[in-house]
């Protein structure tokens, strides 16, 4: 790898032993993949994927203390991933107990230690942190070091950003040195496209679902997309934004993907169009046959594959402010047509401090709360990375979350049923 020589100063520990070390890190972590060089950080804001105090990640808390120690800050101010528990979400005594005792017990200490080293603000949690109401959105082009999945996807494809799936903890080591390895899709080769999909569907394709065919299909590679801009329009709006928050989250989770493009509608694609594509690119069409053919194989790993569901999480990734506005209109008129008052099953509606912030100040949040359904900043996967919470029967439109843990995945219409009419 090639280094400037502010870049080997810092190796060779002008700037102290910290620095060398994490410089050695990120230089070791660029020659695995083959990196020529390190290239600048030029976001405004970094974001971390460790977010959770678990007992277990003492290696983590002792890092941050020698960073802290030495009196190196991180050049960046950053945001994190959700906090993994809330009280206000439904758990029984020994749940609590387990999070509280055994798992997450160094939350507190962990959370004040990301304060010392850069955190954006106090609620500065949340894996959408490019939603406005949590400010770190970045601009086309800016080069990033963000290791959580779903943020990254999006950054790269509906921000146009450019972001490798880095690890957490490499994450804030760029952040520190202000330089990341420059490979993959910090690469124009490493964006273009090697597979082809056309979406060829009746109606529009159900977002988690579609980007969860998609994920496992086409892998780490990168796929551009036909035919989607008939179901969503070619203007990145808020409607357009938040379908692809949650496409992308699945294209990421049930598979590795890092970037896609949508033909017509990301920035790329509508500056570029098919010369993103790779000679030699792969073809997948997705009908309505193939998207029931990909949800009717998921496993049910449930104990009693025909329990009551006793717990649904709707938000994973966290949904916008909008998203929060549509599921309480839907939630109310399918009450209403049920002839019921309130939601058949604990439902939890997950989004950013920020954005549950705003939505408080609005009239539909009183309307959510007499439902019966409730709001958290909670991660929903950090909740049921539990013994306990692997035994419950919990139901989710999220197809990360359903990769992740034992929640069962259906589609927002089938969580809508369920929640309001009592069945599945």
């Amino acid at each position: 790898m090639l280094l400037t020589k502010e870049q080997e100063a810092i190796l060779n520990g002008e700037k102290g032993e910290t620095l060398a070390k994490v410089m050695k890190t990120l230089v070791m972590y660029g020659d695995a993949f083959e990196a020529e060089k390190l290239v600048p950080i030029t976001s405004q804001y970094n974001h971390l994927v460790t977010s959770f105090g678990l007992k277990v990640m003492s290696p983590v808390y002792d890092l941050m203390q020698t960073i802290l120690d030495a009196g190196v800050a991180s050049g960046q101010k950053f945001s994190v991933d959700p906090r993994p528990i809330d009280k206000n979400v439904p758990a029984n005594f020994l749940q609590n107990l387990v999070f509280n005792k055994f798992m997450y017990t160094k939350q507190s200490f962990y959370e004040e230690q990301l304060e010392k080293l850069g955190l954006l603000d106090k609620n500065a949690f949340s894996c959408t942190c490019y939603m406005d109401e949590v400010g770190n959105k970045p601009k086309k082009g800016d080069v990033l070091s963000w290791a959580e999945s779903s943020a990254v996807v999006y950054a790269n494809s509906v921000l146009g950003a450019r972001c490798n799936r880095n690890s957490g903890i490499i994450d804030i080591m760029g952040s520190i040195v202000g330089y990341v390895p420059y490979f993959g899709l910090l690469t124009d080769e490493g964006r273009k496209a090697t597979w082809i999909v056309r979406v060829k569907t009746t109606k529009k394709p159900e977002a988690q679902l579609l980007g969860s065919a998609i994920g496992m299909k086409v892998m780490e590679d990168v796929p551009y997309v036909y035919g989607l801009t008939d179901f969503i329009g070619n203007e990145l709006d808020d409607a357009a934004c938040a379908y692809l928050k949650d496409f992308g989250a699945a294209t990421a989770s049930n598979g590795a993907v890092g970037l896609y493009h949508i033909d017509g509608l990301t920035p790329e694609a509508k500056e570029q169009g098919e010369a993103l594509i790779a000679e030699g690119a792969k073809e997948y069409i997705i009908d309505d046959a193939e998207l029931a053919r990909v949800q009717a194989e998921y496993p049910v790993v449930w104990k009693n594959p025909d329990a009551k569901p006793k717990l649904c999480f709707i938000g994973c990734p966290h949904l916008s402010l909008e998203q929060l506005k549509t599921w309480t209109d839907n939630i109310e008129a399918a009450l209403k047509e049920s002839g019921a008052s309130k939601v058949a099953i604990p439902t939890v509606l997950t989004a950013a401090p920020g954005v549950l912030e705003a939505f408080e100040k609005t009239d539909t949040a009183a309307r959510l709360k007499a439902t019966g359904a409730i709001t958290s900043y909670i991660c929903p996967l950090m909740y049921m990375n539990n013994p306990l919470c692997k035994k419950m029967p919990v139901i989710t439109s999220s197809n990360k979350l359903r990769t992740y843990t034992s929640a069962r995945y259906y589609t927002d219409a089938e969580i809508l049923a369920a929640i309001t009419k009592g069945g599945k």
